[in-house]
């Protein structure tokens, strides 16, 4: 929805133009996840209460406001800052309750297919985000670039409030006397547990790629050079998320065929196996590190949608909305620290061997995720997806 990732694909520029610091670029970023963590849990909950139209048009309304101060008043990292909030709570309230308003008529297969195609519509939005903020931010700058952003934002808002439905269907008696935000039960749901840990290091690995994919682009571009057929980074990391979106949707259909955990597992290694070399290629070619990152992208794409199934399938379904609201608030959470991370790093240590550890330390968080799943997927009732 919206120009989803305009702020990281005219990331260079800003760095530039107000003079910050990489790890302060890497907190721009990182506080809409950051804003995301503390606010989904509540707007998640709030659907299984209240209709989802009511949460949607709020996140939608948010996110219009944000893209629109970066027009109208963003000067500087303190003002960014405080937009980049406002951006967080509008993806909170319309990414995950979007997500339960197209899945909650169905179960199973169906279902399934549901997360996947959702996700693809938002890997779509978010590709496209790229390209139109590079291409639209080159030509008639970057206030341009987010004043097409607050535009499809509102379009989103008037959408919404055409086709979601504005009634709630009856909720259950035990689900009104429980408290808004009691995460207890699902903490006792280990089959979920497994799912959302994974989904944590999934989403850290994802943060960080998607934050600083196009300034590791034209920082390999930069240091080595680049051919003439090679286009601009904006343009190359939308090929690299227009690929990841086909991976998602195969990966998903694969887990419905071959075992969720076991393809999971294969994608969750590749990945992490990609992370440790992808950063290092920034100093051998342009072309090298352009490839690279569109593998180690489909990769992390691949077990995108089969992940959040997992959780929606494993989650008891009078608390499907605090359980993708759980599993969304961790996921972010994994999302800040990657894109913060990513930052701390290239500040520490510069060059080749910053980006080197960059994009190397997330192959521990990745496996890890990997390791508790599988433990917890041992241990869950037969009834949970494996």
């Amino acid at each position: 929805m919206g120009q989803a990732f305009a702020f990281p694909a005219l990331l260079p520029d800003y760095i530039e133009r107000w003079s910050i610091s990489k790890t302060e670029a890497g907190w721009l970023v990182g506080i809409s996840f950051l804003a995301y963590i503390a606010m989904v849990p509540i707007l998640l909950s709030l659907t299984d209460r209240i209709p989802v139209r009511r949460v949607y048009l709020f996140g939608a309304g948010l996110t219009a406001i944000s893209h629109l101060g970066f027009v109208l008043i963003a000067d500087g990292f303190w003002t960014a800052f405080l937009l980049r909030i406002l951006a967080g709570v509008g993806w909170a309230g319309t990414f995950m309750p979007g997500l339960k308003a197209l899945t909650d008529p169905f179960e199973g297969s169906v279902q399934s297919r549901v997360v996947s195609w959702h996700a693809a519509g938002i890997g779509v939005s978010g590709a496209a985000s790229f390209g139109i903020a590079g291409i639209v931010g080159n030509s008639f700058g970057a206030s341009a670039a987010f004043l097409v952003g607050a535009t499809t934002a509102f379009g989103a808002f008037l959408l919404a409030s055409v086709v979601m439905h504005p009634i709630l269907a009856h909720a259950p008696e035990t689900l009104i006397h429980r408290r808004l935000l009691d995460i207890r039960p699902i903490l006792r749901n280990r089959a979920a547990m497994g799912w959302i840990i994974a989904y944590t290091a999934h989403t850290w690995e994802l943060a960080a790629l998607r934050a600083w994919g196009v300034t590791f682009l034209v920082a390999s571009i930069a240091h080595n050079g680049a051919p003439a057929w090679l286009p601009d980074p904006t343009v190359l990391f939308t090929v690299a998320v227009l690929v990841g979106i086909a991976m998602s949707i195969t990966g998903n259909e694969m887990a419905q065929r071959l075992g969720r955990v076991r393809i999971v597992t294969a994608a969750m290694s590749t990945a992490a196996a990609l992370s440790l070399v992808a950063g290092w290629s920034a100093g051998a070619s342009a072309s090298l590190a352009t490839i690279l990152i569109v593998l180690w992208n489909a990769t992390i794409y691949f077990d995108s949608s089969a992940l959040t199934a997992g959780t929606l399938q494993a989650a008891d379904k009078e608390l499907r909305g605090t359980t993708i609201g759980l599993h969304s608030m961790c996921g972010e959470a994994g999302g800040s620290l990657g894109a913060i991370g990513v930052g701390l790093a290239l500040d520490s240590v510069s060059g080749v061997a910053g980006w080197g550890l960059a994009f190397g330390h997330i192959a521990l968080v990745t496996l890890f995720g990997l390791l508790i799943l599988r433990r917890l997927s041992l241990h869950a009732p037969a009834a949970a997806p494996a």
